[in-house]
């Protein structure tokens, strides 16, 4: 009796050997006749039927698994207070292409959203070992690297998206953050100021304020910096790590009332906010007589 379909819980390797066992009978001969080429054509159908339902069920696992992975990093909001942009872009759409090089960037792209920035960035390489010079692969491999603070490889990523996009705002405020990282201020001011004059993407026009105030504070230039603060703080009120920066702006500048107000409202925003957290605990040190970290 010739089965119409194999269980849904078949594992891959029975229906491999389903269907390597299928090709040894079609080589021997066995699909020579009415009868036998009827069976034959039966199982065959019934093993494609079979592993399209479990290419249904896992594609529709994968999904539930997308959502957990949205579910856990909302629930987290990262529990180190940390300056990096955070990881913006759509997913990735996969497509069907002879090198499977876009498997490679839709997994790249959800590592980087998991956390996992190593695998995230073998997963990369491989795209673009399959497709070089891909702008999407580069830009993801960028961040990978950027948030593992392998600045000199990003960097380089970066630098190959916006000779190809030299709009890519998002492309550029990453620059400007390794530069200010590495402490390039020239250079960080330029693609930040680039990126705020093409004021084609919030998350990047946002970021880019920051990492200006960012630039002009380590330079002491405290008013600059204040400015760029309070107009980070406009775009994007829960931006609070922005907070965190104003007062201290303030603090150094001699206005210590405005440096308390910046961190009081930081902390009133959101207490449970790694930044928020920080607000508080600055504000604990200087009330008993210690001074903001020089440092971010």
């Amino acid at each position: 009796m010739v089965e119409t379909a194999a269980p849904p819980t078949a594992r891959v390797g029975d229906l491999r050997r389903q269907c390597a066992e299928i090709a040894v009978r079609l080589e021997g001969g066995e699909a020579t006749g009415d009868g036998p080429r009827a069976r034959v054509k039966a199982e065959i159908i019934a093993l494609y039927r079979s592993v399209d339902q479990q290419i249904g069920e896992l594609a529709a696992l994968k999904e539930e698994v997308r959502r957990l992975v949205d579910k856990w990093k909302a629930a987290q909001q990262t529990d180190v207070a940390t300056l990096a942009p955070q990881f913006t872009g759509e997913r990735p759409v996969v497509h069907v292409d002879h090198l499977g090089a876009s498997t490679f960037v839709e997994k790249g792209w959800s590592r980087i959203s998991l956390g996992d920035y190593e695998g995230a960035e073998a997963a990369l390489t491989k795209a673009l070992e399959l497709s070089p010079n891909d702008p999407e692969s580069e830009s993801l491999l960028g961040w990978a690297q950027m948030l593992q603070e392998k600045y000199d490889d990003a960097l380089l990523n970066f630098q190959h998206v916006l000779m190809r996009q030299p709009a890519n705002a998002l492309a550029r405020i990453n620059v400007g953050y390794i530069c200010l990282k590495k402490r390039i201020f020239g250079e960080a001011i330029e693609h930040l100021s680039k990126a705020i004059r093409l004021d084609n993407d919030k998350k990047a026009t946002l970021y880019a304020h920051f990492y200006l105030g960012l630039v002009y504070l380590d330079r002491e230039m405290y008013e600059d910096a204040e400015t760029f603060f309070q107009k980070t703080l406009v775009l994007g009120p829960n931006l609070i790590e922005a907070s965190y920066e104003l007062g201290r702006a303030r603090w150094f500048a001699g206005n210590r009332d405005g440096a308390l107000d910046a961190w009081r409202a930081g902390h009133a925003a959101n207490k449970f906010n790694p930044w928020g957290k920080r607000c508080a605990e600055v504000l604990d040190a200087v009330a008993a007589g210690g001074d903001p970290p020089r440092a971010a």
